[in-house]
């Protein structure tokens, strides 16, 4: 499969931001599984169903731990829809004003022919920070399509950013990812990133990511 890694077009929008919702939404089966795999949410789940019973009731044994795992999966579903829906009101809305805009900016995506067709397989952000007298680059938006992943895409993405941020004199590349992207974190680790700090932080809603059980990493490479 050939890969071409260019600079967005305003004609990608659809594609682009069809990639993005659909990608996060990927996230909303294992975030589920990993939660309720969680000792906490297992002795949950043990407990309500043994409180129904004792109630008196098998309807109550059934109904109350499956009150529970429903709970439970629609905090992780709003917690990603959440946020996809966000994003697409605001930065996503207008990608050309908000990550072409200025020379130090960029947004990118990876083009691919598939049955004869070009498509938009990936995607990738960044935007110049200033702090005191240093500038870095935030990465931002990093999504490869699922058809295209453990070929190499993400990390010619990733070396995309890094480089960009080179040329242009930054101190250091910096991101956030969540602990459930492990594939991501494997990957900007195998990159250079180190991780920084981790927090529960959220333009959502704390709620539903606390119960979601995602937290928020930071990682960062001096360049």
């Amino acid at each position: 499969m050939q890969l071409v890694i260019r600079r967005y077009r305003p004609s990608d929008k659809d594609p682009v931001l069809a990639l993005f919702s659909i990608s996060f939404r990927e996230h909303i089966g294992p975030c589920f599984q990993k939660a309720m795999t969680s000792p906490l949410y297992l002795a949950i789940t043990l407990a309500l169903g043994v409180t129904g019973y004792l109630l008196g009731s098998v309807l109550g044994a059934v109904v109350l731990p499956g009150a529970w795992v429903g709970l439970v999966y629609f905090c992780c579903h709003e917690h990603y829809a959440g946020f996809i829906r966000e994003k697409l009101q605001t930065d996503m809305q207008d990608i050309t004003g908000n990550y072409l805009s200025r020379p130090d900016d960029c947004f990118w995506v990876a083009e691919a022919e598939v049955d004869g067709r070009a498509q938009i397989v990936g995607m990738v952000a960044v935007v110049a920070k200033q702090s005191g007298k240093e500038r870095h680059g935030e990465l931002f938006r990093m999504v490869i399509s699922s058809s295209c992943r453990r070929v190499g895409l993400g990390f010619r993405m990733a070396q995309t950013v890094i480089d960009f941020c080179k040329e242009r004199g930054f101190s250091k590349v910096v991101l956030k990812t969540s602990s459930m992207q492990t594939a991501a974190v494997a990957l900007y680790t195998k990159l250079g990133f180190s991780y920084v700090l981790s927090h529960t932080e959220t333009l959502g809603s704390v709620w539903f990511q606390t119960m979601a059980k995602v937290s928020i990493l930071k990682m960062e490479k001096h360049l």
